[in-house]
């Protein structure tokens, strides 16, 4: 039997990256070597990088893709990708799995489509945890986290963390293979 506290925050926010970034120390610590962490910006990204990077570990900070708020906009900072790299992490900067070809399809044509509508199951847990899923696939897919391993996620609702999960990694084209093992924290509401 596994014996795990879950943090459960009040409400969504960058208030609660701290205690996500303690809880992916601690798993360093308990020995798992992957980790994949959101982060719009890379500012997130570089804490993650400060505190974890060393020998043995593979951390992956997965952005936005280029021109995800509009066309050549690249909101991942340089400095941010340097310091992430020079520590040691890789950065990935990708489509979101569930988002932009059918989010334009069902905009367009009023109507939804099979990964908007797995997207919205996911966001049931948790906006974090379902961005959790997205970028555990996404760097599967990228051939930078091995497939059917267990690796700690960190994500956010909007700025900063507030979801940690583990999860045992899938390529997106066998999504159904993706199991979400435990979840470490996600805001109640």
């Amino acid at each position: 039997m596994i014996r795990r506290e879950v943090l459960y925050f009040k409400k969504v926010g960058p208030d609660n990256t701290e205690a996500c970034l303690e809880l992916l120390e601690k798993a360093k610590r308990e020995g798992y070597q992957h980790f994949v962490v959101a982060s719009t910006t890379g500012a997130t990204g570089a804490q993650a990088a400060r505190r974890l990077c060393g020998p043995g570990l593979n951390l992956v900070v997965v952005g936005h893709s280029v021109g995800f708020r509009g066309p050549n906009v690249d909101e991942f900072l340089e400095e941010h990708y340097r310091e992430i790299v020079d520590l040691g992490g890789k950065v990935f900067k990708g489509t979101i799995l569930t988002h932009s070809l059918e989010t334009s399809i069902a905009e367009q044509f009023k109507g939804s489509a099979p990964t908007l509508l797995i997207a919205n199951t996911l966001r049931r847990l948790g906006h974090g945890i379902k961005v959790c899923c997205e970028i555990v696939m996404e760097a599967v897919d990228a051939g930078l986290i091995p497939e059917g391993e267990e690796v700690v996620a960190a994500a956010g609702s909007a700025r900063g963390w507030d979801a940690v999960a583990l999860l045992r990694s899938a390529a997106s084209k066998r999504f159904l293979s993706l199991v979400v093992l435990e979840i470490w924290a996600k805001p109640r509401g």
